[in-house]
């Protein structure tokens, strides 16, 4: 049969609606609430705690549990808090950049005023 999809067992409308659509749902909320991070409205901390209440809920509750949308909701939350600690990493590592190219260049400008003869 060409063209018919087998339906997994043990899901139901809304789990296989919100599984097609995690990745959307889970990248809108981590790029918001990482927004909220950049403008300090939500703390290093505060997020790490949420992170690690999502994920744990995740493993031992969503990921076992016989609701598909239980499932397919924790799933969404702990994969959205994860990338959320992400943002303060690559801004530490984009600060690091920053730094390192600014003092790489007051060496080079050093140099060429040392170099240079009056």
């Amino acid at each position: 049969m060409y063209g018919a999809h087998a339906i997994e067992h043990g899901t139901t409308r809304s789990g296989r609606w919100l599984r097609e659509r995690r990745l959307r749902f889970t990248l809108w909320i981590a790029a918001f609430e990482g927004l909220l991070y950049l403008f300090h409205a939500l703390n290093w901390w505060a997020a790490v705690a949420l992170a690690i209440i999502a994920v744990g809920f995740w493993w031992y509750v969503g990921r076992s549990n016989r609701s598909d949308t239980l499932r397919q909701l924790s799933w969404i939350f702990g994969a959205s808090q994860l990338l959320v600690l992400c943002v303060p990493l690559a801004l530490a590592l984009v600060k690091a950049v920053a730094i390192a190219v600014i003092a790489i260049l007051a060496v080079v400008a050093l140099f060429f005023l040392f170099k240079e003869r009056s």
